[in-house]
């Protein structure tokens, strides 16, 4: 099974969105092995978005991301990075097509609700920085077998 992070923004926590969001990887089959609500600091956005230093968007970003609470989810599945980017739709909602997190919640250009890991070292990188190890929770359940591949 794949892992990836979720971050509901500081607008779907704003908006009321985090159920909502929240039920839409749930209803995917997607498995919540860890999930946080928290207020994202300075040091932490900047290690986080590092790869975006020196572009002319950063620092909106990082004063976005600590601007309000957060939810950051680790989620488990088959193919979770994929299906989540897919789920979460473009990364701008004005793009996004209807179905989707961003399509369905979202038309700015700025705010976009969700960060998703894009690849499996990415995802791993980001778990790292937003939970420890014992926050992550390995468990069954009954309908497993239904999501499984063969």
């Amino acid at each position: 099974m794949e892992r990836t992070l979720i971050l509901l923004k500081p607008d779907a926590v704003q908006r009321r969105l985090i159920g909502r969001v929240i039920a839409r990887f749930e209803r995917k089959g997607l498995k919540v092995i860890g999930m946080r609500l928290m207020r994202i600091s300075d040091e932490l956005a900047a290690t986080h978005y590092e790869a975006h230093q020196g572009k002319p968007f950063y620092a909106g970003l990082v004063q976005f991301m600590t601007s309000g609470p957060v939810v950051a989810m680790a989620l488990e599945g088959n193919k979770a990075i994929t299906v989540c980017r897919k789920l979460m739709g473009a990364t701008f909602g004005s793009d996004a097509d209807a179905g989707t997190i961003r399509g369905d919640f979202g038309i700015s250009d700025g705010f976009n609700l969700v960060h998703g890991s894009d690849n499996p070292e990415a995802a791993q990188r980001e778990l790292e920085l937003f939970f420890d190890a014992s926050d992550l929770h390995s468990y069954d359940l009954d309908g497993d077998n239904w999501n499984a591949t063969e």
